[in-house]
């Protein structure tokens, strides 16, 4: 740290030119966030102090926390979930309420409910000494693979069909004694793909387990898609779900949540806080933004489900015209695209990927197996974009 204070001219002079480093949406076919919506960066900037780890301190941005919350419950059919044949594996009956809190993302958020599922289990008298396990699909996210390190879970991976949906027979196989929940995905990362969520929920409801969804990125999709598919809390069996907000959802970053079929689940997570202003936690992390809880609540009310549905149909028609388009190239989509993720079947895709950030600027990533060129269109994106894409990637496959 300098002695002396330097002036704003100078910090902002030498921030512009550090942020001159960061990668510009314009070329980037790889990330699942984008720009956020600018109604957001403003209300996260009238929220910025905000913690929303002493809620007493901040009452204001705690209940547009649980405004979101509530919105994000509707989304998601909270409100429909049948109280009389739905049950957790506690044996405690459904509320007719969703409930949750923000979170820094999905990561966060898998692995709170991993965390959940294994308090609830072992409260209710069920640990049998051995290393508890889940079962998740091959095509799960990284951050499992914390959930695992963190809290001495076996995380076992199931197969894939040949669309890329977790294989329920695999998943079924992989089930035993010491399995306290299971794991799917409504939108994977690498292929965009959505499991067969009410078959799982049957297997979780059959061996009385917990169901989980990683929505993080399909969360603010699927709903919004010509034909949804089930996959959120109108299919009994699911206990938890994670959506991401500062993603399709155009919040600011990190603006993630976790929401829960029964209170149960808050309650095993609390941890006591005596010196704050309220007497518990159910959080991972203490200090927590209430800057992203406004700019979630503000953005979800400005746009509205007809906003949310022009922006994903908006990237549903981009998605269609590179499928298209790459297709008279000669280039095939793994599976037709469900959302807005493209895998694309390419020749040395590794090496195709490399030469269109050298000689291009194209930022694009590749799908662990098989290897293909994936590709993810956001609100960044435009079709002058997919057009000069497919150019240069036929120039850079021209020498195969």
């Amino acid at each position: 740290m300098n002695e002396q204070g330097l002036s704003e001219n100078e910090i902002f002079s030498y921030l512009e030119n550090v942020k001159s480093e960061d990668t510009d949406y314009y070329k980037v076919l790889s990330s699942m966030c984008t720009h956020p919506h600018k109604i957001a960066v403003e209300a996260h900037r009238l929220f910025i102090e905000a913690n929303l780890g002493d809620l007493g301190l901040f009452a204001g941005a705690h209940r547009l926390e649980r405004e979101v919350v509530g919105m994000l419950g509707e989304l998601l059919h909270a409100q429909s979930v049948d109280t009389q044949s739905v049950k957790i594996p506690s044996g405690e009956s459904c509320e007719n309420t969703v409930c949750g809190y923000l979170t820094t993302g999905g990561t966060e958020s898998n692995i709170q409910a991993v965390r959940g599922m294994k308090n609830l289990v072992e409260a209710g008298g069920k640990n049998s000494g051995e290393i508890p396990n889940i079962v998740i699909p091959e095509s799960a996210h990284f951050s499992f693979d914390k959930v695992a390190n963190m809290m001495g879970i076996e995380v076992k991976r199931a197969l894939l069909d040949s669309e890329f949906k977790v294989d329920t027979a695999s998943v079924e196989s992989l089930i035993d004694a010491n399995t306290i929940g299971l794991v799917g995905i409504a939108g994977n990362t690498e292929f965009g793909q959505i499991d067969p969520i009410e078959e799982l929920a049957k297997l979780a409801l059959d061996n009385e387990l917990f169901l989980h969804i990683d929505a993080a990125f399909g969360g603010f999709v699927i709903p919004f898609l010509e034909n949804p598919q089930p996959f959120d809390f109108k299919v009994p069996g699911v206990t938890s779900i994670a959506i991401d907000p500062h993603k399709m959802g155009l919040s600011t970053i990190p603006s993630g949540a976790l929401l829960f079929r029964s209170p149960s689940f808050l309650d095993s997570l609390k941890v006591n806080t005596p010196y704050l202003t309220t007497k518990a936690q159910f959080t991972l992390t203490g200090t927590r933004s209430g800057a992203s809880a406004a700019a979630t609540y503000a953005v979800m009310k400005h746009l509205g489900r007809e906003g949310y549905r022009k922006n994903v149909q908006y990237c549903m028609q981009l998605t269609s015209k590179l499928v298209e388009e790459a297709r008279k190239l000669g280039f095939e989509p793994l599976i037709e695209p469900v959302m807005n993720v493209v895998a694309l079947r390419v020749p040395s895709p590794d090496l195709v990927r490399e030469r269109l950030l050298r000689k291009f600027g194209w930022n694009v990533s590749i799908t662990r197996n098989p290897r293909s060129l994936r590709l993810v269109l956001m609100p960044h994106n435009t079709p002058q974009d997919v057009g000069e894409f497919l150019q240069d990637l036929e120039k850079v496959t021209a020498e195969f």
